[in-house]
């Protein structure tokens, strides 16, 4: 599903080997309600991915990759809304606006049309950030979806309050076996991996990472290098082992 337009070039192309339409459609749901909506899964399940497709199929949604500061999160609120609509102009003194000034600038930006904002990778956010974006959302009504990277959820602060229901949460899951397997065989045919004994790896890589697409396409890439590969065959174990240990350079 690759990007729709221009204004979506920055994001990472979202190859679909699996249909996420049951999760997109709840995003999309939570949207026509004004609300805000929390995505969670573990690490390399796609999470970012499954923003950047819903990003790329709604022409008013604010993609924000990742916000450190009140100004950070504004000024790339700014610049996403002039993406979407040209007559929203950038004020030409921005860079001297108070984050105050600049809140009002996005805020009243918001009002004009039905915006929605998408924050991905979230870091703590601090009593600060989480204020503006909490203003933002409860003020214009804007929409909000965020991802937490976190099973403890730590890592979205206090935003966690504004999707305590399990209504307001969307979990997305590692992939099937049947269907990580595809993937995995699709991934190992576009990066030319070969080896005699291909036909068992890609099978254990899944039922070793449990179907989890970041770790398959890890595996994959790992499986390229040299130390993995003798006598046309790869070394699986070893790098599952190294994979496990965090060395995969």
């Amino acid at each position: 599903m690759p990007t729709s337009s221009a204004r979506n070039d920055h994001l990472l192309d979202y190859t679909a080997y699996v249909d996420r339409e049951e999760e997109l459609e709840r995003l999309r749901n939570q949207v026509k309600a004004r609300k805000a909506l929390l995505v969670f899964g573990p690490s390399g399940v796609g999470k970012s991915r499954l923003l950047q497709a819903f990003v790329a199929q709604q022409p008013l949604a604010l993609y924000v990759p990742q916000l450190r500061s009140p100004s950070e999160l504004l000024h790339t609120l700014l610049e996403a809304l002039n993406l979407a609509d040209k007559r929203i102009k950038i004020p030409a003194n921005v860079n001297a606006l108070s984050s105050r000034s600049l809140k009002g600038v996005v805020h009243r930006a918001l009002d004009t049309k039905p915006f929605v904002m998408v924050l991905d990778h979230l870091e703590g956010p601090s009593r600060v950030v989480t204020a503006v974006i909490k203003d933002l959302h409860y003020f214009g009504r804007t929409p909000l979806i965020f991802a937490s990277r976190s099973p403890h959820m730590e890592d979205i602060g206090t935003l966690q309050p504004l999707c305590a229901l399990k209504s307001e949460r969307v979990e997305v899951k590692n992939w099937p076996h049947n269907i990580a397997l595809e993937f995995a065989q699709q991934e190992a045919e576009r990066t030319n991996l070969e080896a005699t004994n291909i036909g068992s790896f890609l099978p254990s890589i899944v039922q070793w990472c449990d179907g989890n697409p970041g770790a398959i396409l890890d595996m994959i890439r790992m499986a390229h290098m040299p130390r993995y590969q003798v006598a046309d065959q790869i070394k699986a174990h070893i790098l599952y082992v190294d994979y496990r240990m965090g060395r995969r350079t």
